[in-house]
Formats: C-alpha cells, sequence, structure tokens
C-alpha cells in the first residue's frame, strides 16, 4: 500500500486524501465543499485566485459570494452540512469546528441544545467516522460584557471542546478577555485565540501568558524571534496553521518560505489546516501537496506533522 509520503511525492491528491488527517483552524461558514452548496442552492462561490491587497477586499468577497444568503436557521444548518461533507471528502478524521457565541440568538432562537444538536446531527448524518471537537467561537471586536452575556448559555456543557478568539487582532487589548479565558479553563475548554498572523511575535507570547494558551491559532510572527520560538518550544504551544490563507492574505510572500518550515525544525509543534476552504480553495490535503510541492517541507516531515496532530488532545 502507498504510503502518504509516496502520496506526496507522485503528487496523488487523491492518494493523499485517503489518509486519515486533523482540521483544527476550520471557520465552517467558509469550510464547507462548494459543490455541495451548488447542489442545494445553485449558489456558485468562487475561491480568490491570487494575493489581496486589503482585508476590504476579503471583505467584499464575503459581500459577494456569502452576504446574506445562509442568514437563517435552515442557512446555517446547510454550511454546518457542507463542512462535514468537504471534511469527510477530505479525509479529516478530527474536525474542530464551531459556532460564534452571537449565532446562538441569531440563527438557533437561543436555544443551546438546538445549536449543539445541529452539529451533532450533521457529524452523525454525514461523516460519523468523524471525531468532532465543538468549538465556542468569540469575535474580538465585540464588548467583553456582550461576550460575557451571551457565553451564560455556553458554559456547563460538556459537548464543547475549545474556546478561540477571532477577529481583528487589534481591535482590544488581549487582557480584555481574561476573565472569559479564566471561566473557560474552570469549564475544562482548550484555550485558543487568533494571534500573530497580523501582530508582532510579542503579541503572541502576551496573549499566550494572559490568557495560559493551549494553542495559537496562526502564530506565524513567531518566526521572527528566537527566544519567542524557544518559549512556544518550552510550553509546548501548538501553532494551528493555514499556509494558503497566509500567502493569499500576504502575510507571507510565498508557499515555499512558509515559516512553518523554520518553526517546525526548530521543534515548535505545527499542526496544517484549512482556514476558509471556500475563500482560499484551501482544504487540508492541498496544503500538504502545496508545502512539498513549493518545496518548503518534505514529505517525511509533512507526515510527521499528520501522524502528531492526530495524537494530541487536551
Amino acid at each position: 500500500m502507498i504510503t502518504f509520503s509516496e502520496a506526496l511525492k507522485s503528487g496523488d491528491l487523491g492518494a493523499i486524501r485517503r489518509f486519515p488527517k486533523a482540521d483544527f483552524h476550520n471557520h465552517f461558514v467558509l469550510g464547507g465543499k462548494r459543490e455541495y452548496i451548488f447542489d442545494k442552492t445553485g449558489y456558485v462561490i468562487n475561491p480568490i485566485s491570487k494575493p489581496l491587497s486589503s482585508m476590504n477586499e476579503m471583505d467584499a468577497w464575503s459581500a459577494e459570494y456569502i452576504g446574506k444568503r445562509f442568514s437563517s436557521t435552515e442557512g446555517r444548518k446547510l454550511l454546518i452540512e457542507a463542512t462535514f461533507v468537504q471534511a469527510k471528502t477530505d479525509g479529516v478524521t478530527v474536525l474542530e469546528i464551531g459556532e460564534d457565541v452571537w449565532g446562538l440568538g441569531e440563527f438557533f432562537h437561543n436555544d443551546i441544545g438546538e445549536l449543539i444538536y445541529a452539529f451533532q446531527e450533521a457529524n452523525n448524518k454525514i461523516a460519523p467516522e468523524i471525531e468532532l471537537r465543538l468549538q465556542i467561537g468569540l469575535s474580538r471586536h465585540c464588548p467583553v460584557d456582550y461576550l460575557e452575556n451571551c457565553l451564560k448559555h455556553f458554559w456547563g456543557h460538556k459537548e464543547f471542546y475549545s474556546i478561540d478568539l477571532y477577529g481583528d487582532e487589534l481591535a482590544q487589548p488581549i487582557e480584555n478577555f481574561i476573565p472569559i479565558y479564566e471561566k473557560a479553563a474552570e469549564n475544562g475548554l482548550a484555550l485558543k485565540a487568533h494571534v500573530g498572523e497580523w501582530g508582532s511575535s510579542q503579541d503572541i507570547v502576551k496573549a499566550v501568558k494572559a490568557l495560559h494558551l493551549n494553542e495559537v491559532q496562526h502564530g506565524i510572527s513567531a518566526v521572527q524571534d528566537e527566544d519567542m520560538i524557544g518559549f512556544l518550544v518550552e510550553n509546548d504551544i501548538r501553532l494551528n496553521i493555514t499556509p494558503s490563507s497566509n500567502v493569499l492574505l500576504g502575510r507571507v510572500p510565498d508557499m515555499a518560505h512558509h515559516p512553518i518550515a523554520l518553526l517546525y525544525r526548530k521543534g515548535v509543534n505545527v499542526s496544517i489546516n484549512s482556514d476558509d476552504v471556500l475563500i482560499f480553495d484551501s482544504d487540508v490535503s492541498k496544503e500538504y501537496l502545496r508545502l512539498y510541492q513549493s518545496g518548503c517541507l518534505t514529505a517525511e516531515e509533512l507526515d510527521d506533522i499528520r501522524i502528531k496532530g492526530l495524537n494530541r488532545r487536551w
């Protein structure tokens, strides 16, 4: 039987997809299979094909292809289903996705049971072989008191695996979220946040220390600082990296020079993920193949990253 490394070397995407892999950094609203969405709705959703020059261009893409099309309970459930279809096609066996806290009232009538069931139902119906790690999502621009009010519905529900803070890294100081993350730790959640994609390496260490993070979404600016790299290694902080997203948002010049290679070779725990499949055409198998074909990482290194991701759980 062909190995994962051999599949990469032969460029056989179908074979790569047959191997189990994890996706820890997936925004389900944009993580679905575009063909499934087209079959259900007739909507054509085209990915971007060249690096964006500003976040305004990404907002324009979202307005054109997503907009208000899915702003209903049924629309939201369809996007959840599409994400499981995509993950199943891609050979993902561990999938970490979830709803933003504001979505509970917007799409699920403030019924936390309905929200949880929507994800579990799609999981069981479409891909019961996939381990769902349900995540609580926070938008960093939202006032903390608003987020705390929303979170009252989520606390105490053991179905949730992790919490993640995302959005504009500069929206407000990371320290503002300490009370939320203390409560999340009490609830036994894995603690994650988007940091170090647009901000500096010092922003990463500040976030990790303030919020006691277990994992960082992106974190690629750590490559700028040897001390920061050592800090990540010493504290076993995993970076859940999304290479195509980083390139197409102009955070790195090209795939061949992506900082994941240096970070991995320095001993940082890294994983390879999709981010937004619909925008970046970035399913996990393609990410592995692109990193190999660009010369960024060897096939053996990529297989090591894949296996380590499958073996870790908080």
